[in-house]
């Protein structure tokens, strides 16, 4: 027994000197350890048996997509016009212009036709009026009638939409079914066609002056595809 006692005596006294020399490689540098990482400012994943409640950073939204503020859509040039314009003149909707445009469209094209610009001067920037005067003029001194109907739009779209200082500045782009006929002095027809549309693509822009109390558009330039 006494046997006994005297081996578990001996191998308390190993298992002490073991701890000692343990505690005492532990607790001082040797110049041989690696830099402790520096903090990410994440604290490190507990075990579920830490019974702690995990919460969601910044950094963890950002990686899951939660909580993520969405990146706003870059406009392209059309809608950043439409948004000026809007800016200026709130009552502005593309749809409705659009439609106000193909009518003032065949209202002026109808009129043109017919030589009668008191009525339509309202809506023609000045340049445009006196282009329009000028071609009546010549078509009068030619003894010339020109007749046009406007059967119907193929289609009718704004193709470019800015400021420019107080006036909004809209381009349509219009492809109607006309049909033109210019007669000569005892009515026979010297250019067109009488009885068949045709396609006709006309490039209209139109301006406003935001400030104005006048809500009418006016036209400004008109031109065709080269």
């Amino acid at each position: 027994m006494n046997g006994e006692y005297l081996d578990i005596l001996i191998l308390a006294g190993v298992a002490a000197f073991i701890i000692f020399r343990l505690r005492g490689v532990l607790g001082r540098r040797t110049g041989n350890e690696r830099t402790p990482p520096k903090a990410s400012g994440r604290a490190e994943p507990r075990s579920p048996s830490d019974n702690v409640i995990a919460l969601a950073d910044r950094d963890t939204k950002a990686e899951t997509g939660k909580g993520k503020a969405k990146p706003k859509k870059a406009l392209g040039p059309l809608a950043k016009g439409f948004a000026a314009i809007a800016d200026a003149d709130p009552s502005f909707d593309p749809e409705d212009f659009v439609a106000g445009a193909k009518s003032a469209f065949e209202m002026i094209v109808t009129s043109f036709a017919m030589g009668d610009l008191g009525k339509i001067k309202a809506f023609l920037a000045k340049e445009v009026y006196e282009n329009f005067a000028d071609a009546v003029e010549e078509r009068l001194k030619a003894k010339e009638t020109l007749e046009t109907t406007v059967v119907g739009f193929q289609s009718a779209t704004i193709s470019a939409a800015r400021m420019e200082d107080r006036n909004a500045l809209v381009t349509i782009k219009f492809v109607s079914e006309q049909i033109n006929a210019t007669r000569d002095a005892d009515g026979n027809v010297v250019a067109g066609d009488a009885e068949t549309p045709v396609d006709v693509t006309d490039i209209w822009t139109f301006t406003r002056d935001t400030k104005s109390r006048d809500p009418n558009w006016a036209l400004v330039e008109t031109s065709t595809p080269s």
